[in-house]
């Protein structure tokens, strides 16, 4: 394990030599400083679970040299095919300039936003064209109140988030098996309200039967079954890298088009604080946190990335593999990741800017306006963050040649 000293033999010499250790018991930074004080050039860290590190890149205080993660079982097969005397070279591969898998995500989230503020609007002019009864009238009012958030149940959700992510945080090995059992649970009924929501205009296929005196289409009964295989088939090959992912998206776009259509915002003032505390949420776990734990890690990546080295991942994430050859499709990244929550809080505005053009009749200007935002946004951004690296360069260097660049 090399974690000190005293674990080093002392009839073993390393001196000018690469060292291969164990993963575990320790930080790499302490292996390294043990082999470097016995004079090793390089030092490998053969791993078991994955060539991913959650060390902190901080604590890297008088290490001088090399250090890089390898396979366990590549060590055991160079052993078996090369003997003992092997030659270590060390090189740093070129990244890819482009993902061009960040485009596909892209084009998901923004579909999944557009079709979900779409599919919200087409449910709100089908309760206004419902006939005007007292009877339909009450149906209508208990539906609204399920199903929207008040700004009380605002900020309500948001201190949930917070617990929840907490919670994730420091019984991440428990809770990630639960939050898997929700996720299926859940994205099986939204694909299945999805795909029966397209199913519903088809004119054929209505025949029914009776069951608990009510009767039921016996198209919907298969479609449920297949929602739920689909559901069960990614939590059992969940893990499996090669395909798994397109039922996680499928089921994740599902889920993201349902949460949208179903919950609605009342009103501007709740987007406003919705979006303003979630902002909040996002700034305090991503930049705050790492003053606060112990490993200068912040919490959000923590629990997305999976703490305590836990092979088993949140599944609230569009996984998208990595379309360019690099060093990290072989490495601890194979995926592109994008988070519910980046496509659903947009989608909540979106939606709420096409239920308010349905109420007043303006022909979707206020729907594709919030589209057409949603998706130039970040290269405004990049715009206005261009501006500002010329501005600090000319206050800096103060030279022409920059000002006419």
């Amino acid at each position: 394990m090399f974690c000190s000293n005293s674990e080093v033999p002392s009839t073993l010499v390393i001196k000018d030599k690469a060292v291969v250790v164990m993963k575990g018991n320790c930080s790499f930074m302490d292996k390294a400083r043990t082999a470097q004080s016995h004079g090793a050039k390089i030092l490998l860290i053969a791993s078991k679970t994955g060539l991913s590190s959650s060390d902190t890149k901080t604590d890297v205080q008088n290490v001088t040299i090399p250090v890089a993660l390898v396979s366990y079982n590549d060590i055991m097969d160079m052993q078996q095919a090369l003997g003992a005397r092997i030659n270590v070279t060390l090189y740093s591969p070129s990244l890819p300039e482009f993902d061009y898998s960040m485009v596909v995500i892209f084009l998901i989230a923004v579909l999944t936003v557009a079709l979900g503020g779409y599919w919200s609007g087409v449910s709100e002019l089908e309760d206004l064209k419902a006939v005007a009864s007292p009877e339909d009238r009450e149906t209508r009012r208990k539906k609204e109140e399920n199903v929207t958030f008040t700004p009380l149940t605002v900020i309500i959700f948001v201190v949930i988030c917070c617990a929840m992510l907490l919670l994730l945080y420091f019984f991440y090995k428990w809770l990630v098996y639960v939050i898997i059992s929700v996720f299926c649970l859940a994205s099986a009924m939204s694909l299945y309200n999805c795909l029966s929501a397209l199913i519903r205009t088809l004119s054929f296929g209505q025949c029914r039967i009776s069951c608990c005196n009510k009767s039921i289409e016996v198209r919907l009964i298969f479609l449920a079954g297949f929602c739920i295989a689909t559901a069960v088939v990614w939590a059992v090959f969940r893990n499996e890298d090669r395909w798994a992912w397109i039922l996680q998206d499928i089921l994740g776009v599902a889920f993201c088009l349902n949460f949208i259509k179903t919950l609605k915002m009342p009103n501007f003032k709740s987007c406003v604080i919705l979006l303003g505390l979630l902002l909040l949420y996002d700034v305090f776990f991503v930049f705050i946190t790492p003053f606060i734990t112990k490993n200068g890690e912040s919490i959000m990546i923590e629990v997305a990335a999976g703490p305590f080295g836990n092979s088993e991942k949140l599944p609230v994430v569009i996984r998208v593999p990595r379309l360019e050859y690099s060093a990290l499709t072989l490495c601890g990244m194979p995926f592109s990741l994008l988070g519910f929550g980046d496509i659903i809080v947009p989608g909540l505005l979106v939606a709420y800017c096409r239920r308010f053009d349905i109420q007043t009749r303006s022909s979707s200007v206020y729907y594709v306006s919030c589209n057409i935002d949603g998706t130039t946004s970040p290269s405004l951004f990049g715009t206005m963050y261009t501006h500002y690296q010329l501005t600090c360069c000319l206050e800096t260097q103060g030279d022409e040649e920059v000002l006419a660049r």
